[in-house]
């Protein structure tokens, strides 16, 4: 497994290549990430693995100073799933243009992807700029690693679509390969955040999932009033001292608010416990 931090020289190493498979990740590993590796290695000959804390996706009052950086671990995770290449750019080989300011990192406005106007629901609404950021960072991975293949978890799955209406709009050559949520056995879904639990809290977090399924027990039962559901896991969550975001039931191909109509539905939560925002989702074909 080679370890590549410049653009130039990650084409280099690539330029053979024919079919590549590319991982795109912020570090920090988990099985989860460990799912997407070895997905790409079932369908690809060379897989790649970016580890980039992108600055861009963290808005003025989020952790990017504390997100953990585990490069030597993640790379040792890697060796073993049997990824060929770990791209390790830095900020300025990511983000040329970039200036350091007293009020921290910027980017012209010019220079970032304009995502698509669900950017601005659901995580963007309480997180204004982020999908912006994650456009951005992964067009430009993109356009170095030139896959023709990503593989994206569907634990976040708004960025998912954000993703795909990117490949879309840019008609990029790349196919997206959606991952199946990795869950702990209370089905906490995993995530680099959840290092930030503490064991008590993490126990709590299975709420999470479990409110989630209730509500898509109830719509298969018939029960269609999706804002009461809504609003009433809201209410459990609240009571069980969680601070609440959003809980919706939206349709899974478009994600705007599910109608009786359709037929493929997400469930979506965002909520805080302790200081530790977590997302989750469940899918329902009706």
């Amino acid at each position: 497994m080679q370890i590549i931090s410049s653009t130039n020289a990650l084409r280099l190493a690539l330029k053979t290549q024919a079919n590549i498979g590319f991982v795109p990740t912020m570090g920090n590993l988990h099985a989860g990430h460990i799912h997407l590796v070895n997905l790409a290695k079932q369908q690809c000959n060379c897989v790649v693995v970016s580890i980039f804390v992108n600055p861009l996706q963290f808005g003025a009052n989020e952790d990017l100073a504390n997100y953990p950086r585990t490069l030597e671990a993640d790379c040792e995770k890697l060796k073993a799933a049997g990824c060929d290449t770990v791209f390790t750019p830095t900020v300025a080989e990511m983000y040329p243009q970039m200036a350091q300011s007293a009020t921290g990192i910027q980017l012209n406005q010019s220079m970032t992807i304009v995502p698509p106007d669900i950017a601005n629901d659901l995580c963007g609404a309480s997180r204004p700029g982020h999908f912006a950021g994650v456009a951005t960072v992964v067009a430009k991975l993109f356009n170095m690693v030139q896959p023709q293949t990503a593989f994206f978890g569907k634990k976040d799955f708004q960025q998912l679509f954000v993703i795909r209406e990117l490949v879309k709009q840019l008609n990029y050559p790349i196919q997206i390969v959606a991952g199946e949520t990795v869950r702990e056995t209370s089905g906490l879904a995993l995530s680099s955040r959840n290092g930030y639990l503490s064991a008590a809290q993490k126990q709590q977090a299975a709420a999470l999932n479990e409110t989630l399924h209730e509500i898509a027990l109830a719509i298969q039962a018939q029960n269609t009033n999706f804002e009461s559901l809504e609003n009433a896991a809201k209410t459990k969550l609240n009571r069980l001292g969680w601070q609440v975001d959003y809980v919706t039931v939206r349709n899974a191909l478009n994600l705007q608010p599910a109608t009786l109509a359709d037929q493929h539905l997400v469930i979506l939560a965002a909520a805080k416990i302790g200081n530790t925002r977590l997302i989750d989702n469940i899918e329902l074909s009706l």
